[in-house]
């Protein structure tokens, strides 16, 4: 049966969903702790690369353990612990010992570099920062060393960084090597757990407890960190794993990272709510290694973004690969193209597949289409409201526009973020004071509920499943010497649905190639937010009260490049 059967009243774009299913007021170590007694010996975390099983008994064990060594540490309730790895066991032992403590869980991107990083552990006050040694072309342990150099030479733990005037504790991921000032998370996970202890501040938490924090990136600057509690995730990975029909007998194939929602609440806390198994194929995504750990454990179900789907489809050892245990899973992140959909339903067996509509300050899903949809709803929207919230488009003087036509998409209900970490005008911004989230973006709704996505209010863009917010970029490209005025926009790219763009203007007597912007801003940024198209300009777009024509240059690069505008679902 649907969980969801809300439509338009009176013929508004305003849905609500169903309030007969119970929300689940447990915090995130009760929901553990239900899963291991209802399922503790079934495998609970599998890790492919790093030849990790561990059952739901074993991961709770383990789990303890290191949440012992945090508070070793001096790690207290409310403390903030940063986490920079890409998709490692260590990532999901961090996200329960943390929260079996009552510390605050602080995602940071695999991809940030050293502006993004100093800014992420300045902003919210990270005490305790694990992470990996390395992962592709970042060398953390190089990156944390430059922000915070007098890491070199502290004991480990005593780390005073007037840079990083809250940070004390670096702790690294693996054995291999000892460096100075910084602790081997083998030795914190070594440490014997003291369960009465843990026990004690356990019953203390409340499910309305902030407990994890995830940036997002603004359109008018730098990333906020958008707070949230048990009480959301707890609640949306619950919904969300509902909805495509997951029990403990489903095996999940999570190659979407772990830093985001998409990962840890849709995937891990997703699983763990119905004592089904995780399988992690690799710590970044190749399409070849999740097809082998498809075939090789028997997966149920699979989680990804359009352009992952689309390259395990396109792969040369596509055929190979044994499918016949798929059954469901959920396309996110990014608009999905209906021949991609089309393409993993008829060729990857997942006739259930499902597609999901949130944003990070919603925990993340609002919407999602369900299983038993009609397949022309399930390859064109993004299906129908989620239990216990509500949805309202509206135009831009507030009121509920009818159905059928475009208005802003706002969200209220239990998945609405606490707020931005420190920055209440910015949390007034986004949550009005009747507590609706203000999405930034454009939908409608049908007479059955079916919500489309159909553009942005802002001129945020999405590539490859990253939201990408051009401010963010113009900010970083404002600190060239040679940069007077900078645009940053989205063109339509058929691989990642859109890239990057920055129209320049340079400083009279300057000179910079285009090679030389992209190299700058490649060490202060993530990979996926350097610009792929720069054009030097004498002047920007403009209209009589200053404000640039995005609009005008995005045309202009589409008929340069000879680019199809993208379809949006």
């Amino acid at each position: 049966m649907s969980i969801y059967r809300q439509a338009p009243r009176d013929g508004e774009s305003r849905v609500q969903g169903r309030q007969d299913l119970p929300l689940r007021e447990e915090t995130i170590p009760q929901l553990l702790a239900a899963a291991v007694r209802d399922h503790g010996d079934r495998d609970a975390l599998v890790f492919c690369e790093h030849g990790l099983r561990l059952s739901y008994d074993e991961f709770s064990a383990a789990v303890d353990r290191l949440a012992t060594g945090l508070l070793g540490l001096g790690i207290s309730r409310g403390d903030r612990v940063g986490i920079w790895a890409p998709n490692r066991p260590e990532w999901v032992l961090t996200q329960f010992a943390t929260a079996r403590i009552g510390a605050i869980l602080v995602n940071v991107n695999p991809a940030y570099r050293v502006g993004e990083l100093e800014y992420a552990l300045r902003h919210v006050g990270v005490r305790c920062l694990i992470l990996a040694d390395s992962f592709k072309t970042s060398n953390y342990v190089n990156m944390v060393q430059h922000v915070a150099p007098e890491l070199m030479f502290c004991a480990p733990g005593a780390l005073m960084a007037p840079n990083l005037p809250d940070l004390r504790i670096v702790v690294r991921m693996g054995t291999s090597r000892s460096t100075s000032g910084i602790l081997n998370f083998a030795d914190l996970a070594d440490t014997p757990a003291d369960t009465a202890r843990l026990d004690a501040i356990t019953a203390t938490l409340r499910a309305d407890d902030a407990i994890n924090i995830q940036f997002t990136s603004g359109t008018t600057g730098l990333p906020k960190g958008a707070t949230l509690s048990h009480r959301n995730i707890v609640n949306n990975g619950h919904f969300t794993t509902a909805t495509i029909g997951f029990t403990h007998e489903d095996k999940l194939c999570i190659p979407v990272p772990l830093y985001h929602c998409f990962g840890m609440v849709m995937g891990v806390l997703g699983c763990v709510s119905k004592g089904a198994t995780m399988v992690f194929p690799g710590e970044g995504f190749d399409p070849d290694v999740v097809l082998n750990a498809i075939a090789d454990e028997g997966c149920t179900g699979l989680y990804g973004v359009p352009t992952m789907f689309s390259a395990m489809l396109d792969s040369q050892n596509f055929l190979r690969h044994d499918l016949s245990t798929l059954r469901t899973g959920i396309m996110a992140g990014a608009p999905c193209p209906i021949e991609i959909m089309r393409r993993v339903i008829d060729r990857m067996n997942m006739a259930e597949v499902t597609i999901a509509y949130g944003m990070t300050e919603t925990s993340p899903v609002s919407f999602q289409s369900h299983t038993d949809d009609p397949l022309d709803k399930r390859v064109t929207t993004v299906g129908r409201i989620h239990p216990h919230l509500e949805v309202k488009l509206v135009d831009e003087q507030g009121h509920t526009v009818p159905v059928g036509e475009k208005g802003e998409l706002c969200t209220r209900g239990y998945s609405v973020m606490k707020g931005y970490w420190g920055e209440p005008a910015r949390t007034a911004e986004a949550v009005d004071r009747d507590g609706w989230m203000h999405t930034g973006d454009l939908a409608t709704l049908d007479t059955d509920g079916y919500c489309n996505i159909v553009g942005r209010v802002k001129d945020m863009l999405i590539r490859g499943g990253e939201n990408v917010y051009p401010r963010e970029i113009e900010e970083y490209l404002f600190q060239h010497p040679a940069v007077q005025l900078a645009q940053v926009f989205g063109i339509p790219d058929p691989k990642f649905g859109e890239e990057v763009c920055a129209w320049i203007v340079l400083k009279p007597g300057t000179s910079a190639t285009e090679d030389e912007i992209r190299d700058f801003v490649r060490g202060l940024v993530a990979h996926y937010k350097v610009p792929r198209y720069i054009r030097f300009r004498d002047e920007l777009p403009m209209t009589v009260t200053g404000k640039a024509q995005k609009f005008l240059m995005r045309k202009a690069m589409i008929e340069e490049l000879g680019l199809q505008e993208s379809r949006t679902a």
